[in-house]
């Protein structure tokens, strides 16, 4: 768009350019940035207008994007092109995503490099490669607490090892995903470490406080995120003497974007990392990035603000690449980091759906779908060009933040219905076999998440304790069903490494001095290779999940109304145990895929000519598309077995 004001900046900028970027040959660098400048000066001007330096800050934002453009590898540039062509690549049902620790996956990435046909051989070809830059040993919060952005942590590799990750990668066709921790840093940062020094522009990269009067303010309105290892928000440097805001460990610095220097670094360590081969980037806590007295700190419109000029800058650089918001948020504030009034993301073109996971995880526990139906019926639609993740499990604890409305709506009471939860996940519910421990818990309120693998949280490890092969099987079956429902809703599913295997809780954590109190690190397991290799055993759980996963996944590429245009209705039926929706294929409205999933114990039933009177299906003619056999039915009923899924078709059409 062609505004004056912004484009007589833009025209003094280009004269104030550095020779060495004003001598290249930058011709679709100027393209793009012609193109996006009037929002990006406008989203700058909202944020830092104020400032007598911001048209300094201006040029240096400016040289950031282009420096980084010209360090591009063409290759990369190439890519660039073929998807801004092909820009809605990432909807595509094709793409099935694993996220990872490497040293617990496979040592370290020349390991994971060597175990990419491993994740071929699954049908995986998104690897979220969960953090790995420096971090000091013993405070690294799991690789979220960076203390050099810049760099690889010498325990999982070097630059040279990620960029041989990322060429092999490209090559099979697999993305990439990587973290950039956008919130905070190491208090080992080398702009921690100067801050302390004395030093007033790096304190300015941080909010430092010579006494508690304005933490106090703060701290009025502002929530613990780990009441029982780190309560509060604020810790007293003994070095500066001052109060350094610590929102989540105390050894985490919260970075000032009121700094538009810090935006600048930020963003250039960004342009970084998708320099290095990133096809993706995680941008790690969002919903904190602006801080204000008198609120929580949490999606605040600035930190909307921030994430659609990351996106609007990332877009002149490094187009190709795309952003996946972690914003573990309220269900009616998820949706807003796609970007609102918008067709296309505006923020991030990837959120993360954990009103979804948790919603899943409700469903086991109560072994009805009333709240999942309430949930996602309520669940705010996405950007015509934007995608969930959707997931089982992740490295994070689980998290019980569904809407008390919705609670309401499906028969509970909300305070009541969570501490169910956290008792059945952990145990104390009379006949649970789940074996999860509460973590987070604030005696305050009674709140608590959920800390497990999925497999133990669905019982396997009770069940193979005690070699109770119906409750095997059970177990199993969940962990299917689950799958089965992150695969078909729409988005991109991501597994959680370990979940492939029915990896079990991990408790060597105990051991280290670092980890022990901290139990999400039961979840974070170092798999074990030799039980990988039981997938090859007929019958063994490993052969079971693994082999249903691979089905499942092969199953779903194949599936063109899995892909992600907005083309899921939620279907009500009478029976509170099923979960259905029907998914269309956008280029032939007639081919239709009915998802059912049976959370309960027991089978249940499906009126299939209410579906057949709504001109979906001739019910006599359906087809599972995931096992390939045709379902029982009991005249109009279509019986769906216990803890049971089925992606139904007209046969005539697969």
């Amino acid at each position: 768009m062609y505004e004056q004001v912004s484009h007589s900046l833009l025209n003094r900028i280009l004269d104030k350019l550095k020779p060495e970027i004003r001598q290249r040959d930058l011709r679709h660098f100027y393209t793009r940035l012609g193109a996006n400048f009037y929002a990006i000066y406008s989203l700058f001007h909202l944020l830092y207008g104020s400032r007598d330096d911001f048209e300094t800050q201006m040029v240096r934002l400016v040289e950031t994007m282009a420096t980084q453009y010209i360090w591009r590898d063409p290759g990369l540039k190439q890519l660039d092109s073929v998807r801004e062509h092909d820009h809605n690549w990432f909807l595509s049902q094709e793409w099935v995503g694993m996220a990872l620790y490497t040293d617990g996956f496979a040592g370290n990435l020349q390991g994971l490099q060597q175990r990419l046909s491993y994740l071929q051989e699954l049908g995986v070809n998104m690897i979220h490669v969960m953090p790995i830059l420096e971090c000091p040993p013993g405070a690294s919060d799991g690789g979220y607490a960076v203390s050099n952005f810049c760099n690889v942590d010498k325990r999982i590799g070097t630059l040279p090892d990620l960029q041989s990750l990322a060429k092999d990668m490209r090559r099979r066709n697999m993305l990439l995903t990587l973290d950039v921790v956008v919130n905070h840093t190491s208090e080992e940062h080398g702009w921690a470490r100067m801050a302390r020094e004395g030093d007033k522009k790096y304190q300015n990269y941080f909010y430092i406080f010579d006494n508690r009067d304005i933490p106090d303010m703060f701290e009025e309105t502002m929530p613990e995120i780990f009441p029982e290892t780190s309560p509060g928000n604020f810790t007293y440097d003994e070095t500066m003497e001052k109060w350094v805001m610590t929102v989540f460990n105390n050894y985490q610095w919260d970075l000032n974007y009121s700094n538009p220097a810090v935006f600048i670094e930020m963003l250039n360590i960004i342009l970084f990392w998708a320099n290095q081969g990133a096809d993706i980037v995680r941008l790690d806590a969002v919903a904190f990035l602006w801080k204000k007295i008198g609120t929580t700190c949490q999606n605040e419109r600035e930190a909307h603000l921030i994430l659609q000029l990351m996106k609007d800058c990332c877009q002149v650089t490094a187009p190709g690449v795309l952003f996946i918001a972690e914003a573990i948020v309220a269900p009616v504030e998820i949706s807003k980091y796609f970007g609102e009034d918008a067709i296309i993301a505006k923020e991030c073109e990837i959120a993360y759906n954990a009103t979804f996971m948790a919603l899943l995880w409700d469903a086991v526990a109560t072994k009805n779908a009333k709240l999942l139906n309430q949930g996602i019926l309520n669940l705010p639609n996405k950007l015509d060009r934007a995608t969930w993740l959707n997931y089982a499990r992740c490295h994070d604890d689980i998290g019980l933040g569904f809407d008390d409305t919705d609670i309401h709506l499906a028969g509970y009471k909300p305070q009541a219905h969570r501490k169910f939860l956290v008792d059945y996940f952990t145990g104390v519910f009379d006949n649970s076999h789940a074996r999860g421990q509460p973590f987070a818990r604030n005696e305050k309120t009674g709140d608590a998440r959920i800390s497990g693998s999925l497999a133990s949280l669905v019982g396997l490890e009770t069940a193979l304790e005690n070699e109770d092969q119906t409750d095997i099987q059970h177990s199993i079956d969940i962990i299917l069903l689950m799958h089965g429902m992150i695969m078909s809703l729409g988005g991109i599913p991501l597994l959680y490494y370990g979940d492939e295997i029915g990896t079990l809780n991990s408790y060597t954590y105990l051991d280290d001095e670092s980890k022990k109190h901290d139990n999400r690190w039961m979840h974070r397991p170092d798999i074990d290779w030799d039980k990988a290799e039981l997938r090859h055993q007929h019958g063994s759980p490993e052969q079971q999940i693994f082999d249903g996963l691979k089905k499942m996944i092969a199953v779903r590429k194949s599936i063109p109304a899995f892909a992600d245009f907005n083309n899921r209705e939620l279907l009500d039926t009478d029976n509170p145990h099923l979960f259905v929706f029907m998914r269309t294929n956008p280029s032939q409205l007639s081919d239709n895929v009915l998802v059912v999933a049976n959370f309960d114990g027991s089978p249940q039933s499906l009126t299939l000519s209410d579906l057949s009177n709504r001109g979906y299906f001739e019910y006599g003619e359906l087809q599972d598309l995931y096992s390939g056999a045709s379902p029982s039915l009991f005249k109009d009923q279509l019986v769906i077995p216990p803890y049971r899924f089925y992606w139904l078709s007209d046969r005539k059409r697969y």
